[in-house]
């Protein structure tokens, strides 16, 4: 019985054309908006959060208070960290190994092009803590050794043709860098962070002579024992610093921060926005619940003298009331269907582009339990919108309709 009423309303619907179509636009516009922003927000969520380069979860970030945004770890510093800052954290009992980092942006010069490149030191005792805590692995040629000058090891993209140097640099290959010739010994294996996939890694000696400043570091990376101990470790490293650069409580010029932190942070901002314009795009579907009423009430007005027949020959109220309640359903499914292969389509396509923009590779994530809830969501609006004229119908009287 219920299978009569679903091809007969699916029958009501093609007679109907043009006009079903246009008024299931509203649904399919608005289902379709919805799954592409969500299916995107996912997208830049995986994207972004592949960015970060860390691969360890127990690893504490510290690096000193500047203007944050602009440039790499510690741009624009008044009291930069320094290389005794890491000694001084490596001792702490629940601190493993702290690795100083100094990262900087150079001009760099290849195939006679001249770009502005990240350049990252790899300290000279602490070269093996240092490619743990990035998990970091040679594609081809070699990584850093102890005893390297003059030498650089490269991110994957930039072995592409298709780099900003328009020539791919490959083991073997001299680039210039802040007027210094480097020879390239290897190259990193794909990371899928734009950060990794791009900079040139240098031993820590040649940066300094490159920079001339002194003890000073970018960023400290402190490894610790036991993820356990991971809070313990974030409250001594502050009390630890806030001693050393004589600061108070809330006044503190430097950063701690562990990827955990930083990634909710990220994905809450991330999740807001994603949640307020698909807010914005559920007026679509609003609308379209709208357009299928009113198709309804004048689908009954129409359909007066069928409704009159129907009744004539033994259909109740009710038959008449659920024959027009699953024909607007109908129009809502079928309206959320098209909007869901839409949706997820463009979504699908948009983040690969996203990772292409950014560098990343993670892969297109399909939520089938979002393609149901839509699925099913749009089927309700429809049959909620053809409450009022199903209601309608099954009030008409059969005499009076078969008269007019």
């Amino acid at each position: 019985m219920i299978k009569d009423y679903f091809v007969l309303s699916f029958r009501n619907l093609r007679r109907r054309g043009l006009r079903s179509w246009l008024t299931l636009l509203g649904i399919l516009i608005g289902v379709a908006t919805v799954i592409m922003l969500i299916s995107l927000g996912d997208g830049l969520k995986l994207a972004v959060n592949s960015q970060f380069g860390i691969e360890e979860t127990t690893v504490i970030s510290i690096q000193a208070g500047g203007i944050s945004g602009y440039g790499p770890p510690g741009s624009f510093v008044v009291n930069p960290l320094t290389t005794k800052d890491a000694e001084a954290i490596s001792k702490i009992s629940s601190v493993e190994f702290a690795v100083p980092r100094i990262i900087k942006s150079f001009k760099t010069e290849y195939n006679n092009k001249l770009n502005i490149v990240y350049a990252a030191s790899v300290p000279e005792n602490k070269i093996n803590e240092l490619y743990s805590i990035q998990d970091i692995e040679a594609e081809s040629g070699r990584l850093i050794a102890t005893g390297d000058r003059g030498k650089v090891f490269i991110g994957n993209n930039l072995k592409n043709p298709d780099n900003e140097f328009k020539k791919a640099i490959l083991p073997g290959s001299t680039i210039t860098v802040d007027g210094k010739s480097f020879r390239v010994i290897g190259v990193m294996k794909k990371k899928g962070s734009f950060i990794l996939d791009n900079v040139i890694m240098m031993p820590e000696l040649d940066m300094k002579a490159l920079l001339n400043d002194g003890d000073d570091v970018s960023i400290i990376g402190a490894k610790i024992k036991n993820k356990d101990l991971m809070a313990e470790a974030e409250k001594d490293i502050i009390e630890l610093m806030r001693d050393r650069r004589n600061v108070d409580k809330g006044e503190e010029d430097f950063e701690v921060s562990t990827p955990e932190a930083t990634l909710k942070t990220i994905n809450q901002v991330l999740t807001g926005v994603q949640l307020f314009i698909a807010l914005i795009a559920s007026i679509s579907i609003l609308v379209g619940a709208i357009g299928i009423i009113n198709t309804m009430m004048t689908s009954v007005m129409e359909r007066r003298k069928e409704i009159g027949i129907m009744k004539a020959i033994g259909a109740r109220n009710e038959d008449i009331f659920i024959q027009f309640f699953i024909e607007a359903g109908m129009m809502g499914l079928v309206g959320g269907l098209i909007g869901i292969l839409v949706g997820t389509t463009i979504g699908f396509i948009g983040t690969i582009q996203i990772n292409k923009f950014i560098g990343a590779s993670t892969q297109p994530n399909i939520n089938f339990l979002l393609i149901f809830l839509s699925l099913a969501g749009s089927f309700l609006i429809g049959a909620i919108a053809g409450i009022t004229p199903a209601i309608k119908a099954a009030k008409q009287n059969p005499v009076e309709v078969i008269r007019s």
